[in-house]
C-alpha cells in the first residue's frame, strides 16, 4: 500500500499533523533553552545544567506517562501534560536569569512533555488496515528526520525575528495546540490498553527479555547518531571552507538520507519476519557507519554523510513494529515510550564519549566511537533473536468484540500492539 492510500485513511492525515506539530518542540527546546539563557546573561555551567535537567527529566517522563495512558487512555493524560509542561516553558520564558526557576522549568517541560510519539504508535493499528502498517511506522520514522531540521530553523526564525523568549512561548502552544488535535480524534478517544497482566508487576513492559534487549539494542543506534553528530562539527570545523555550509550540510545530507530511506522502506512488501528486518537494518547501518573511519575528502565525506543516514529510520521503523509485539499485554505505551527514552540516553552518551575524544589529534576515534556504538547494537539484536522469535501472542479486539490471535512473526504484515481497539 502506498503513502496516497495511508493518507486518504480516516483519521491519517489529524494523527499525522497533530502529532507533529506537538512533538515540534522536542526539536526546539535544547536550543532555544540554550539562547533564552543566553540572552539573559546566564553562564554557560548554567545553561548545561538546565538543559541537561530537561534532557533527564524527559527520559524520565517519558516511561511514567506512557504508563499512566495505558491504565488510563490517552485524551486525559495528553492534555495534562501538554498544560503543565507550557508551564514549564512559561516560567522558563518569564525568568530565563534565575538560578531555581530557569532549571525547575525545564524540569516541568520535560517530565510533562506530552507523550504523542508513543501515543501514535499504538494508534497506528486502530486506523489503518494490516497491510498498511510497515507504511505508516516507516512515515512516522521519516517524520522525526524532518522533526529534528525543522526544531532548529524553527527556533532560530523566531529568535531571529522576535526573542529566545519568544521560541518558548511558541514551543508551548504548540505542545497544547498538537495535543487537542490528537486527544480529540476518534482513535485517541477510542483507545483503551486491554487489562495489565498482574505479573508485569513494576518493571511492566521491561519484565520482556526480548524488549529490554531491543531496547539496548536501539540504544546503540542512539549512541552512533550522537557521535557521528560530534564527528561531523569536528571535521567540518578541520576542513574549514571546504564544504559549503560545513557541519551543518554534512547532518543535513544524512537528515535527507534518513527521511529517504523510511520513503523506500515503506514501499517494499516485505516477506522476512519483522525480527529479521530489524537487526538486518542495524547490521546495514552498522557497515554504513564504517567507511566514516577513512575520514575522506570533504566531498567524497559529505556522499558518506548521507550514506550513513539511510538506515537509520527504516532501523526505528521495524523496531516499532517489533516493540508492539513484544511488550507485554496493557504496556504498549510505555513500551514505546522506553524505546524513545532508551534511544536518547544512547543519543546523549555518544555525545558525551565522542566530545572527549574530539579533544585529540586525530578524529579517526571518534569516527571508531559512531561506528562501534550501532554495530554493538547490531550484535545484540542478532543474539536477541529467539527472544523475538518467542514474543507473546497479543490479543486483538475486533469490531463486535471477537477476540483473535496476532502472531509473533508478523506473517502478511505486522502484529499488532496489544489491546488494539479497532475504530470505525
Amino acid at each position: 500500500m502506498g503513502y496516497l492510500a495511508l493518507l486518504r485513511a480516516p483519521h491519517v492525515t489529524r494523527l499525522l499533523l497533530g502529532t507533529l506539530l506537538g512533538r515540534l518542540p522536542a526539536g526546539m527546546t535544547a536550543l532555544v533553552i540554550a539562547l533564552a539563557l543566553r540572552e539573559a546573561g546566564v553562564p554557560y555551567g548554567r545553561i548545561g545544567l538546565a538543559t541537561s535537567v530537561y534532557a533527564l527529566a524527559a527520559a524520565v517522563g517519558g516511561p511514567v506517562l506512557g504508563r499512566i495512558v495505558d491504565r488510563t487512555g490517552q485524551p486525559r493524560v495528553l492534555l495534562a501534560s501538554a498544560v503543565i509542561a507550557g508551564g514549564g516553558y512559561a516560567l522558563l520564558a518569564l525568568a530565563p536569569g534565575s538560578p531555581v526557576a530557569a532549571p525547575l522549568g525545564a524540569a516541568v517541560a520535560g517530565l510533562a512533555m506530552p507523550p504523542l510519539e508513543p501515543c501514535l504508535r499504538s494508534l497506528w493499528p486502530d486506523v489503518v488496515e494490516d497491510e498498511q502498517l510497515d507504511t505508516a511506522y516507516a512515515f512516522d520514522s521519516a517524520s522525526q528526520q524532518i522533526l529534528y531540521v525543522a526544531g532548529p530553523l524553527a527556533v532560530a526564525g523566531i529568535a531571529g525575528l522576535f526573542s529566545p523568549v519568544a521560541a518558548l512561548w511558541v514551543a508551548a502552544g504548540l505542545g497544547l495546540a498538537g495535543a487537542l488535535v490528537v486527544a480529540t480524534a476518534a482513535p485517541a478517544r477510542a483507545w483503551r490498553a486491554p487489562a495489565r497482566e498482574k505479573s508485569a508487576g513494576l518493571l511492566g513492559p521491561l519484565r520482556s527479555p526480548g524488549l529490554v534487549l531491543l531496547l539496548v539494542g536501539l540504544a546503540g543506534a542512539g549512541w552512533a547518531v550522537g557521535a557521528q553528530n560530534v564527528l561531523f562539527i569536528a571535521y567540518a570545523e578541520r576542513h574549514a571552507g571546504g564544504l559549503p555550509g560545513g557541519g551543518g550540510t554534512l547532518l543535513a545530507l544524512a537528515a535527507l538520507g534518513g527521511l529517504l530511506g523510511a520513503l523506500a522502506y515503506g514501499t517494499v512488501n516485505w516477506q522476512q519476519s519483522t525480527a529479521t528486518r530489524t537487526w538486518l537494518m542495524a547490521l546495514a547501518m552498522a557497515a554504513s557507519y564504517l567507511p566514516l573511519v577513512t575520514l575522506p575528502g570533504p566531498y567524497p565525506m559529505a556522499v558518506l554523510a548521507f550514506a550513513s543516514g539511510i538506515l537509520l529510520a527504516p532501523l526505528l521503523a521495524a523496531a516499532f513494529v517489533l516493540v508492539a509485539e513484544l511488550a507485554p499485554t496493557g504496556t504498549v505505551t510505555e513500551a514505546f515510550a522506553w524505546l524513545v527514552t532508551l534511544f536518547a540516553t544512547g543519543n546523549s552518551l555518544g555525545y558525551a564519549v565522542s566530545g572527549h575524544l574530539a579533544e585529540g589529534s586525530s578524529l579517526r576515534p571518534v569516527a571508531v566511537c559512531a561506528a562501534g556504538g550501532i554495530a554493538l547494537g547490531a550484535v545484540v539484536l542478532f543474539g536477541a533473536r529467539r527472544w523475538f522469535r518467542s514474543a507473546p501472542t497479543a490479543p486483538r479486539v475486533e469490531p463486535g468484540g471477537a477476540v483473535g490471535a496476532i502472531g509473533a512473526d508478523g506473517a502478511g504484515g505486522a502484529a499488532e500492539p496489544a489491546g488494539a481497539v479497532t475504530v470505525g
